[in-house]
This record gives structure tokens, C-alpha cells and sequence, in this order.
């Protein structure tokens, strides 16, 4: 199901924070898309790179195994997931989940659809 219009123009305005900068904005705007819809992507996406740039690294990889859960043949999802562990010190979780990613770039499946 698409995002509704309000959760796509709240999207839209968190965009916007991020680009200015805002980023305290942009994650109350992000969280409250993903409260609206709990199964739009690119609002958990952002939300966790938002959190990531703040360095709310926990809250950013809850976020990230929300993307996975949501796509887990998303190779973007695995590599920001990959990333927030990388900024949260904690590298074998990283490596594994830049290792599915790696995976998805060659074409292969982490879960069968």
C-alpha cells in the first residue's frame, strides 16, 4: 500500500529538514511517518540515517532491521544497516550485514520471496 498523502508530505518536509540541516526535525518528522505506516521503507530508511547523523546509533539500528524485516533482498537496506553498526562500534554485526549485501549485489537472495 502507497503512503497516504498527509505521510507523504510529512516525508516530503523531513526531506527538507535533513537538506537544511535540521536533523532534531527531520527524525520527529521520519518517526511520525513510520507511526502512520509502519511498512513504509523509505520513512524507516531515512529515519535511520537521520538518527545515524546525530549519533542516536542505537535508535538508527533498530530502524535499519526494520528496512531488512520490511525488504530483506534490499541491498541499500543491509549497507545502511552495515553502516549504523560500523558507528556503534560493533563490527561483526556490521560485517554480517554488509556480507548479505554483498550477496544481493551478486545477484543472490537472502530470503526467498
Amino acid at each position: 500500500m502507497p503512503p497516504s498523502q498527509e505521510v507523504d508530505e510529512l516525508f516530503d518536509d523531513a526531506n527538507g529538514d535533513l537538506a537544511l540541516g535540521e536533523l532534531e526535525s527531520a527524525v520527529e518528522k521520519y518517526r511520525r511517518c513510520v507511526e502512520l505506516d509502519p511498512e513504509f521503507f523509505d520513512g524507516w530508511h531515512a529515519l535511520g540515517m537521520a538518527l545515524m547523523k546525530i549519533n542516536r546509533c542505537e535508535e538508527a539500528i533498530a530502524a535499519g532491521l526494520k528496512t531488512v524485516e520490511l525488504r530483506p533482498n534490499d541491498q541499500l537496506a543491509w549497507s545502511s544497516l552495515s553502516l549504523f553498526y560500523v558507528r556503534n562500534h560493533q563490527i561483526p554485526e556490521a560485517e554480517a550485514a554488509g556480507t548479505k549485501a554483498k550477496i544481493l549485489s551478486w545477484g543472490g537472495k537472502i530470503k526467498k520471496e
